[in-house]
């Protein structure tokens, strides 16, 4: 069993990256993108215009400014290498500043981005350039820089711009100066946001303790509520307490989670019950301890109901099946007739072997602890790692879209691996050799 484990642990890298490329090449190969947004603003297109000609458009756009705007949106390269730029095993530019060079010459002045001064670049026949620093400017070893010659713009070009848009004949070459640094996934980084400019691993962190607090509270509910409803359920099948409480968790079950949170909102919350949305009053910071407490359980009681609206049905009735299949095996039959008492055998032996199914559900929690649920977060408006997770969808924000995916695949997988450890544990028949 231990070498089992031991390959499924091996197996989470490749799995990771298998997903995460997967989703990062689908990103840049679905049109509509924030690049492709601006670039219309630059063309002088509305949304939803068609596409029209240069002399249409009101505006001439220059090669140059479209490089520029594929530099800062990271689509300068290829999809591959922005994507090893991201996971950290290429470099990728931290700092970049350009210019363009004069009709036949070959020397252009690059200033440095943050700082007055500026570095004279020289473009050599082969297409490569050299530096040369001021005197007394603040040079340093880690600047390179990059030649850009009209070929390359026109392959920049031909990737944006609608092919009835031709681009200009007179395009010169273009310098650009860049600081190169490894800043991705496997330093611990998971680059910035393109909406907000800021490092994703912060805004995941200032959203996490909001996510599990809902995802610890939501847990304890479901086992607390569930394991015992489901051995009642079982005890008492075909009852009227049975009949009346599979009627309650089954209309749950057939309610979405999001559907009665707008429901809520508008006939619940709209009538001063409960806050329409947020996590905490705006005056939490200047109540007492037991005045903060009350404020966030009034502001999670809603959301708590929409979170667990939809559990409680699968958990109940795996409790009460798994329970009612041990309650007629043989071996509860037979304690049973040798003396042992009802309550025994429900507990000291049925109940046992019934929570096995249970172990199964380990996993799947890990990740419910921080993923939350991004409808309810939006109708709530939690700013929790499920709303983050949805913003960043509908702004087709990459990096924090890639950041919160790999942090959830990363606990879904591990989360399988628990559920096979809880299984084994509780379950001697199970084996893994």
């Amino acid at each position: 069993m231990k070498e089992y484990f031991i390959r499924r642990v091996l197996l989470i890298p490749p799995t990771l990256l298998g997903i995460t490329l997967l989703v990062f090449i689908i990103m840049r190969l679905v049109p509509g993108g924030p690049m492709e947004e601006d670039l219309k603003k630059l063309m002088g297109q509305g949304e939803g215009k068609a596409t029209r000609s240069r002399e249409q458009s009101g505006f001439t756009l220059k090669p140059d400014m479209l490089v520029q705007l594929a530099g800062e949106y990271d689509r300068d390269k290829s999809n591959l290498v922005h994507y090893f730029e991201w996971l950290g095993l290429l470099p990728r530019d931290v700092k970049k500043s350009a210019a363009l060079f004069e009709k036949d010459a070959m020397q252009t002045e690059v200033q440095l981005p943050g700082t007055t001064d500026s570095v004279l670049v020289t473009r050599q026949p082969d297409g490569s350039g050299t530096l040369q620093w001021q005197k007394g400017g603040v040079g340093g070893d880690d600047w390179q820089v990059r030649i850009q010659s009209p070929q390359d713009q026109l392959r920049i070009w031909k990737k944006f711009v609608p092919a009835a848009i031709d681009m200009p004949a007179d395009t010169s070459y273009r310098a650009e100066i860049f600081q190169a640094k490894y800043a991705g996934l496997l330093q611990g980084k998971l680059g910035s946001s393109m909406r907000y400019q800021e490092p994703v691993s912060l805004m995941i962190r200032e959203r996490m303790p909001i996510s599990l607090f809902y995802g610890i509270i939501e847990i304890i509910l479901i086992y607390g509520i569930c394991l015992p409803l489901g051995i009642v359920k079982a005890i008492k099948h075909r009852s009227w307490f049975d009949n009346a409480s599979s009627i309650a968790v089954f209309a749950g079950y057939a309610v979405p989670g999001y559907a009665l949170g707008a429901l809520l909102v508008v006939y619940v919350c709209a009538k001063g019950y409960f806050p329409m949305g947020g996590f905490v009053s705006e005056n939490f910071h200047e109540l007492g301890l037991w005045g903060q407490i009350k404020d966030l359980l009034y502001h999670a009681a809603m959301p708590l109901v929409c979170y667990l609206v939809g559990a409680f049905a699968m958990m109940t009735m795996m409790v009460k099946n798994s329970l009612m299949d041990h309650l007629a095996a043989d071996y509860v039959r037979t304690a049973i007739a040798k003396g042992v008492s009802f309550k025994r055998a429900v507990f000291r032996h049925a109940l046992r072997n019934s929570l096995i199914p249970l172990a199964t559900t380990v996993g799947g929690n890990v990740s419910i602890l921080v993923a939350g649920s991004m409808f309810i977060e939006k109708i709530f408006d939690i700013n929790g790692f499920g709303l983050l997770q949805f913003n960043a969808l509908l702004e087709r924000d990459e990096y924090v879209i890639m950041g919160t995916l790999t942090i959830a695949a990363l606990l879904m997988l591990i989360g399988n691996i628990l559920s096979d450890v809880a299984v084994a544990l509780v379950d001697p028949k199970i084996s893994f050799e």
